[in-house]
């Protein structure tokens, strides 16, 4: 636990602190996040991964709702699969059932791209995610039922998959 959290968490805040003061000072910045759709929604398989990465939603809400009037400007990166070695398999069992449509790399670089242009918060990496965001907070009830089937069936993929 400690680890992933001084990696996924305690990593932005001393990127933050490194760099706040200076755009303060200056009336503007920009500071992007990663947290991955595990922090948005939660992910299977890894609770401390879930965690540290919703630590990181609320960290990048807290300083845009913060510091926006003040002239810094916050993105949150919230994608899906990509297909980098952190991914992995990309037919094993969490790719094939919860990674949703695998981007890639340079795909995903574009689209933060066109967020930061816009100035835009949230950059989801595929519609999809949209869609499962709306279901979880919609029907919270019904979108931990729908969440349990999912872990059932990765349970029940082939073990050398």
């Amino acid at each position: 636990w400690d680890n992933q959290w001084q990696v996924n968490v305690m990593a932005h805040v001393f990127a933050v602190r490194a760099v706040l003061p200076g755009m303060l000072a200056r009336g503007e910045g920009y500071i992007l996040h990663t947290a991955s759709m595990a922090g948005v929604l939660t992910s299977h398989g890894n609770a401390t991964y879930a965690a540290t990465k919703h630590a990181v939603v609320g960290l990048a809400e807290w300083l845009s709702i913060t510091y926006h009037d003040k002239g810094i400007r916050v993105s949150l990166l919230a994608p899906l699969g990509v297909r980098t070695p952190m991914l992995g398999d990309t037919e094993g069992a969490f790719a094939a059932t919860v990674a949703g449509p695998i981007k890639e790399p340079e795909e995903v670089a574009q689209q933060v791209l066109n967020a930061i242009g816009e100035e835009r918060f949230l950059i989801l990496t595929d519609e999809i995610a949209q869609t499962w965001m709306e279901r979880k907070t919609n029907d919270p009830e019904r979108w931990l039922k729908g969440m349990r089937r999912v872990q059932a069936k990765i349970e029940s993929y082939p073990a050398d998959k």
